[in-house]
């Protein structure tokens, strides 16, 4: 293995990699590549903490002295241009080369581009990195209206933000309720009360004939309705698309992602792929899936390293996600696919409840609102693959803790 590992992409996956090679022993030469000049920092909160304070900094995965003390082979600032499979070797923009034993692609996803006229004017911005934050945080400062367009968690982050700054934020949903399949109907409308009680304006089934501006920056937007929305920003998020470019040029398999099997290997066996750019068939729904959390990209990079070392096992993680809009936490936990029966915990009127969703009879996600008991019970249960009866879920967190008390050891 004198080529060691390299990692392309220097997010929490491909850094949870690195880290996880050095713990299962691996001694062989591991080097991180990232696109970035910064140091590998936490991502969830640039929507949050890091766009309302002029003074917030990018919090490190992990500190400098990390990948020094372990031997790890930081390169910030390097692109990949070309993956050579059967040389098993890399082409760096610069021209230089780069020769590898397994290859780990950590490559993320982009915000999907607007195809609208006027999407290219500055003010016009999306978030998925820390210099994107900046520029929010910067711009925000100097406007008082904003339009957000697309509401999903990075978008309603965004506006909750935004709004309890100050700014006048209008939210544009194309569907007729925000958080699309993400979450029950029940969380969506609860989320979109909570953010009209907060000042933001919210519209549904409404989409964008194009975006204004004058001397090259935004102005506004006209929306379906023929409605003009003065803004001096304008925020995108209308999802991600998986960077799969130089897997897909080097023939991998691409299916809505890099195709893995359960042991995170692509269709060339020495080339791994793991986080957002993943997909793969999912234990709990049998259907093919690509997860967007920090969860997962951290579990899929420590089965990556367990796989290069010898040791592959079967990827059944439990998926949970969270996000944090205005003064609600939410919290998911497993895949609510296929689910056909919603059961109700707790009272939206005091902003604190849960959702159980069920197939027939086995529990197969919860949602939570302000309700993190609830979601570390669920992550219990689910990873026990123990499903609760409509009667314990009525009585609350401690008829579930009974619950799970009583069942069998092992």
């Amino acid at each position: 293995m004198k080529n060691g590992v390299v990692i392309v992409g220097a997010g929490h996956a491909g850094v949870q990699a690195a880290a996880s090679l050095r713990e299962e022993g691996y001694d062989g030469p591991v080097i991180l590549l990232g696109d970035e000049k910064e140091l590998p920092y936490h991502k969830p909160p640039l929507s949050k903490t890091f766009i309302k304070d002029a003074a917030a900094q990018p919090q490190p995965l992990r500190g400098e002295v990390f990948y020094t003390g372990h031997t790890i082979d930081f390169r910030p600032g390097t692109l990949v241009e070309r993956i050579d499979a059967a040389a098993r070797r890399l082409e760096l923009a610069g021209g230089d080369d780069l020769a590898y034993d397994h290859l780990i692609l950590a490559t993320g996803s982009r915000p999907r581009a607007l195809p609208l006229p006027g999407a290219d004017l500055a003010g016009v911005l999306s978030l998925r990195s820390v210099a994107d934050a900046r520029l929010i945080r910067e711009q925000s400062a100097a406007c008082e209206e904003v339009v957000v367009i697309g509401g999903g968690f990075i978008g309603l982050e965004i506006a909750a933000t935004l709004a309890a700054g100050g700014r006048k934020v209008t939210v544009i949903e194309a569907l007729d309720r925000l958080l699309g399949r993400a979450v029950a109907p029940l969380i969506a409308e609860h989320v979109r009360q909570r953010l009209r009680a907060a000042g933001v304006r919210i519209l549904l089934k409404t989409t964008i004939k194009r975006i204004e501006g004058e001397g090259g920056h935004v102005s506004g937007v006209l929306t379906s309705a023929g409605e003009h929305l003065p803004a001096k920003m304008v925020i995108t998020g209308i999802g991600v698309v998986p960077n799969v470019e130089l897997a897909e040029t080097a023939g991998l398999t691409i299916a809505n992602g890099i195709r893995v099997d359960t042991a995170m290997r692509s269709s060339v066996v020495d080339i791994l792929a793991i986080g957002d750019n993943a997909s793969y068939r999912h234990w709990q729904t049998g259907g093919d899936v690509r997860l967007e959390s920090v969860q997962n990209a951290t579990d899929q990079a420590k089965l990556a390293a367990r796989t290069i070392i010898g040791h592959p096992g079967d990827y059944t993680a439990v998926p949970w996600f969270w996000s944090d809009i205005g003064d609600m936490k939410l919290q998911m936990v497993g895949l609510t696919m296929g689910s056909g029966r919603q059961i109700l915990s707790g009272d939206p009127a005091e902003n604190r409840f849960s959702v159980y969703h069920f197939i027939g009879d086995r529990l197969v996600a919860i949602e939570s609102v302000n309700r993190p008991a609830d979601h570390m019970l669920g992550r219990k249960m689910l990873g026990l693959r123990f499903s609760p009866t409509p009667e314990q879920v009525a009585g609350g967190t401690d008829a579930l803790k009974a619950a799970l008390a009583a069942l069998p050891a092992g």
